[in-house]
């Protein structure tokens, strides 16, 4: 399987919140100049241009359009390794640094997809937006992220965006955004959470791939340590030098999670995939392999619990059980995130 990355590989950087109107350096197809412009209304594709369901195979895969913003040029090329086993997709990138739905002044997405998608010949898409758009609106300066005012124009965006993207009943799977380690920006990254996952409900034909439940801590905060659904480990997944972006491993659990949510959809077009690799759940917890050094007291900071809830989990009495280097222990699972 051989996808097309639309996008030079040192364009893969991180974005971040003070970066927001930056100029970046990926390309987008054929025109990825930057445009001026406000966001443009989502226009549905003519009949002739809707796409043809059809049951993939090696010999005719299905068409797989990632589209978004930095996050989704990093999250391309573990997806397409993921998904080559099967052979049952191909995957075309089509991102944009620094970019998303707040700011079409530096990039007008709605009207690129409009201008795009007639000639993608998507079967799928999938969508990574978000981590660029905890900012005022242009035309609403004085309205922040918490206001309602806010919160309806995002849901208008985010909305018509959906509608655009699922247009002709073509299958979306939106990636939600993470939490990020400082207070400020996962405050406004939980409000477009929400606003998105409110949008979801009202679009039950998109597939929300929930990554804040997935890289958040067990009781919620910004954690050191997530599980892995691959294998059941707790282990490092956000990269220090920012405390938002994902590492490697978290690169290739989010593409664990994309990657189910795609095969779910060639199931039902009749298709036979491989078995999901996403065998554990974060309700029901996983294993920690104590290190040099651990206390139940460090380790419950390490996956955002408390040392009673390890203790229960473990079967033990109390808190002063014995660790050893190497040790398994169990770590509760998640409490039910809004």
């Amino acid at each position: 399987m051989i996808g097309v990355i639309a996008a030079v590989a040192a364009s893969v950087r991180s974005d971040t919140k003070d970066n927001h109107a930056a100029v970046g350096t990926g390309n987008v197809g054929s025109s990825g100049a930057d445009t001026l412009g406000t966001a443009s209304p989502a226009a549905a594709l003519p009949a002739s241009e809707a796409p043809v369901v059809r049951t993939p195979t090696t010999s005719d895969p299905a068409h797989v359009l990632l589209v978004g913003d930095s996050d989704a040029g990093g999250l391309s090329p573990f997806l397409e390794r993921g998904l080559e086993v099967d052979g049952l997709t191909v995957i075309s990138t089509d991102y944009k640094v620094s970019s998303g739905f707040v700011r079409p002044d530096f990039f007008d997405w709605p009207a690129h997809l409009q201008a795009t998608l007639p000639t993608a010949n998507a079967d799928i898409v999938v969508a990574v937006f978000g981590a660029n758009d905890g900012q005022s609106f242009l035309d609403m300066p004085t309205k922040p992220v918490t206001s309602p005012e806010w919160r309806a124009e995002y849901g208008k965006r985010i909305s018509a965006a959906m509608d655009l993207l699922g247009a002709g009943g073509r299958p979306v799977i939106w990636v939600g955004v993470p939490n990020g380690r400082d207070p400020s920006l996962t405050a406004a990254l939980e409000v477009q959470n929400e606003v998105v996952t409110e949008q979801i409900a009202q679009h039950p034909k998109v597939t929300f791939v929930d990554t804040w439940r997935y890289f958040s801590g067990i009781n919620g905060a910004f954690p050191t340590l997530v599980l892995d659904p691959r294998t059941g480990d707790y282990v490092a997944t956000r990269k220090d030098s920012d405390g938002f972006h994902l590492n490697t491993v978290g690169e290739k659990i989010l593409a664990a999670y994309v990657a189910d949510a795609l095969n779910a959809v060639l199931r039902d077009r009749g298709a036979t995939t491989s078995p999901d690799e996403t065998a554990f759940d974060v309700s029901t917890g996983g294993n920690y392999t104590v290190e040099a050094g651990d206390s139940l007291g460090k380790i419950a900071g390490l996956v955002d619990t408390s040392v009673s809830a390890i203790v229960a989990a473990n079967g033990w009495t109390d808190d002063t059980q014995l660790i050893y280097p190497g040790m398994k222990i169990k770590v509760p699972g998640k409490e039910a995130l809004s």
